[in-house]
């Protein structure tokens, strides 16, 4: 991986910011800091301020695992496509995929309650669980799955401290990125994300088309880049800015 924020990496940085590009995020870990009550994750002032900028000059999609009702109301005021739950909503979102949710749950909370700070949580189209404040996780890890493995066919996503759970015919983050750059006939994207459900994206493999960016060096991931840090997303969302205006500086000047 490389750091894209490095001086030898500008230029990449400069091509995908000059095309007719989306960009996309995870919000959890990427526009937020990760916090122990998922409840309380906001996005700094700064983060804010950058992304209102930028959606004046690229149009901006935020991939949540997060329900998407969820997602908009941390994002409120930034004009950008809020795509929920892993890819699925609001899309895929479907009567039948919220009914198969509901059939999991009364036997997935029974299976916790005697598992000490183990919550399941609610997404109507997938379900979350959450054990970071369990004290014993490898105890609480092993509980998860063996439950998990009793509902039979579904689709599986591991993340920090949290086990999410989906229809197995619910799409993945790197179908919504194609999607949705499909629709709003962009050329090439830019996303950036933390963690395991962004893999589905970063697996794309299509350099080019696809700058796939994530927070924190990680050898097991398929991004060819990657920022140090949460706190690194400031710097990296304020060079897009400057690059890009450059580049409408630059083809106003061509006129």
């Amino acid at each position: 991986m490389m750091n894209i924020l490095a001086r030898s990496n500008r230029s990449t940085l400069e091509q995908f910011s000059w095309s007719n590009a989306l960009l996309a995020f995870d919000y959890d870990g990427t526009l937020a800091p990760i916090v122990a009550d998922p409840a309380r994750a906001e996005m700094r002032r700064s983060t804010r301020d950058l992304l209102r900028e930028l959606a004046r000059l690229f149009p901006i999609a935020i991939i949540s695992g997060r329900a998407h009702a969820d997602v908009r109301k941390r994002v409120r005021g930034v004009d950008a496509e809020v795509i929920g739950n892993h890819g699925l909503e609001p899309w895929d979102a479907s009567p039948r995929l919220s009914a198969e949710v509901r059939r999991w749950l009364p036997c997935l909370r029974r299976r916790f309650a005697p598992l000490s700070g183990v919550r399941v949580e609610d997404k109507a189209f997938s379900i979350a669980v959450h054990y970071r404040d369990s004290r014993q996780k490898k105890k609480a890890r092993a509980a998860i799955a063996k439950a998990i493995a009793a509902l039979g066919d579904v689709r599986v996503i591991g993340g920090k401290q949290v086990v999410n759970v989906l229809p197995a015919t619910a799409p993945d983050k790197g179908i919504a990125l194609e999607r949705e750059r499909s629709r709003l006939r962009c050329d090439t994207a830019i996303f950036v994300g933390d963690d395991k459900t962004d893999e589905d994206v970063f697996a794309l493999d299509q350099p080019g088309r696809l700058l796939g960016i994530r927070v924190g060096r990680s050898r097991k991931s398929a991004a060819p880049y990657y920022v140090a840090s949460q706190r690194a997303v400031d710097p990296l969302l304020r060079a897009l800015l400057e690059l890009r205006r450059e580049a409408l500086r630059l083809r106003r000047a061509a006129r």
